[in-house]
Parts: C-alpha cells; structure tokens; sequence
C-alpha cells in the first residue's frame, strides 16, 4: 500500500489502513471471519445472560454481582468496538477507516481497558471487606458507595487516555496511513505516524506506569485477604473463603495475563505477525471467558441462570 507524503492529521483526507493480518492467505479469511464472529457472539450472549440473571435474581442484589454487571457490560463495550471492524475486514476485505474513527476506536478500547482493571480493583475491595472486616461490610458497601465506586472507575478510565490520543492527534501523517494490526490501537497509530516518536513512548510508559497501578492495589488487597483466611480456625471456614475469591482471580489472571501476551510480543523481536495477533488475544481473550468463569465457579449464577430456563410449572412437577 503506497502512501503519499506526511501532512497534518487534521486534513479531513487522512484515512487510516489497517493491514489485518498481512501473510494470512485470503483463503482463510472467511475461516477467520467465522472464527472471530463465534467468538464476538460467545461474548455477547454470555454476558448478556449474566445481566438478565442478576437483574432478574433478587438474591444476587449484591455488591459483588452489582459490580459484575458492570464487568459484563464492559466486555461487551470492549469487544463491540474491536470485533466488528475486524469482520468487517476479513469478510469483505474492508481495510480502509476514516481517521476521526480510527481515533475513537483508540481512545474507546484504551478508555474500556482501563475501566475493566479498575472494576477488577474495586470487586477485590469487595471481598476484602467481606473476608476481613465482615461485620462492618452493610456499612461500609452500602448501594450509595457501590454507585460512587463503579462511577469513578468509569469517569476516571475515560479521562486517562485523553492526553495521549489528544498528543497523537497533533503528530503528521501520510494521506493514507498504514496501521499494523486489525484495528486502531494507539502504539500502532504512532507507528503510522512521520512524526518524531519520542514524546509518546514517553506517555506510552506513563500510560504503562498507571495501567499496573491497578495490579498493585490487587495484591495489597489479596495480601490482606490471605492473611485473614490463614487465621480461619475451621476447614469449611478457609474453603469458603478461597472459593469467594476464586473466579475473581481466575478473571484478574486471565486479563494480566492477556496484557503480558500483547506486551511481550511487542518487545520481543519476533515476525509482525506475531505482535498483531498478540493485540488481538488482547482484545478478545478476557471477554470470552469471563461468562464461563463465573458461570462455571460460581453456584449462585448457576443457579439463577437455570431458574430462568426452567419454567415454574415445570419446577413444581413431581411435587405432591
């Protein structure tokens, strides 16, 4: 794809082309596009579900399930401004996006990335205070302070990425810029920039820096939970509580584990190939099996969910 000269990002004629994946034979697009678009429906119907579930259960009225609604809805805000795109892409070889476009799919997948770590904080806060201060838990996650809690995690990650995507705005770029992945993430934009580079892998760090502040206040708050578990007295006690925590970590495992895949096949020099797939498992990996986590671990859910796929006439027979 040839590009013409470097000009100002505010030309209205700037196009962004998202390469997708460049040695994948168009053969295997309609394979991936099936692929993809399974993965997109598993995403959305899971977490749809786990909505209809919590809304319509009275007894998960819950901290913990409120802020799991806030997860589910974030997953599927996460994957909607990826995943159609790519479909779009590999279906009907669409490798062309406005600019004003490219930018807010940047800004949203950065914005909805950092939202999700900061959700994942406050629903360990939430089992740290029911885990180790247990009798002050009504007082302390009352529905105000919930709201509060879950407000400022969606405020504060849309306010993060501002600077950045504000910073790359300003830099120049060819009439028709090459993105190197399958959708607009903000190293790739830089990339496709003419401009000295220097000051945004600065905000990149920054933005690095601030992305792992989450994962830190994860392991005070799992640190103190561990603590409390090993003073339990009784077996059932301990068990318990580990199985409180587990699905959380499980989510929190697969989410860092998913940054570490798209950072490490960034850094480490290996084919382009490679550094665009690793965004993708990015982008896709958490969503998909967050459903089945808290589905699978998690009896509650469980059940709400086959209480609404059993009718009650249907329940009630067999009963005398």
């Amino acid at each position: 794809m040839q590009t013409t000269a470097c000009n100002g990002s505010e030309d209205s004629s700037t196009i962004s082309y998202l390469t997708g994946i460049p040695s994948l034979p168009k053969s295997l697009f309609l394979s991936v596009f099936c692929v993809f678009l399974l993965l997109y429906l598993l995403v959305v119907a899971g977490n749809t579900l786990i909505l209809v579930a919590v809304v319509a259960e009275p007894s998960l009225h819950k901290p913990m399930y409120f802020f799991l609604i806030n997860l589910s809805v974030l997953d599927i805000l996460f994957t909607t401004t990826t995943i159609p795109k790519m479909l779009s892409l590999f279906l009907l070889g669409d490798h062309f996006l406005s600019f004003p476009a490219c930018f807010l799919q940047m800004y949203l997948f950065q914005s909805f990335s950092c939202s999700e770590a900061f959700i994942l904080v406050i629903m360990a806060y939430d089992h740290y205070v029911a885990i180790c201060r247990p009798l002050h838990y009504p007082v302390l996650m009352t529905p105000q302070t919930n709201g509060a809690l879950a407000a400022s995690a969606w405020l504060t990650a849309l306010l993060l990425p501002i600077p950045a995507v504000v910073q790359t705005s300003h830099m120049s770029f060819s009439s028709v810029a090459q993105v190197y992945r399958c959708f607009c993430d903000h190293l790739a934009v830089v990339q496709a920039s003419c401009s000295d580079t220097t000051g945004q892998t600065l905000m990149g760090f920054c933005t690095m820096v601030v992305s792992f502040l989450p994962l830190l206040l994860l392991f005070l708050s799992y640190a103190h939970i561990l603590a409390s578990i090993l003073h339990i007295s009784s077996q059932e006690g301990r068990s318990k509580a580990f199985s409180t925590c587990s699905s959380h970590l499980l989510v929190v495992g697969t989410y860092y584990s998913s940054i570490a895949i798209a950072y490490v096949a960034y850094r480490v020099n290996l084919p382009l190939n490679f550094h665009i797939m690793g965004n993708v498992v990015y982008a896709i990996l958490t969503p998909v099996l967050n459903p089945f986590i808290y589905t699978l671990r998690n009896k509650d859910v469980k059940a709400a969910i086959t209480k609404m796929g059993c009718p009650k006439g249907l329940k009630n027979a067999g009963k005398p």
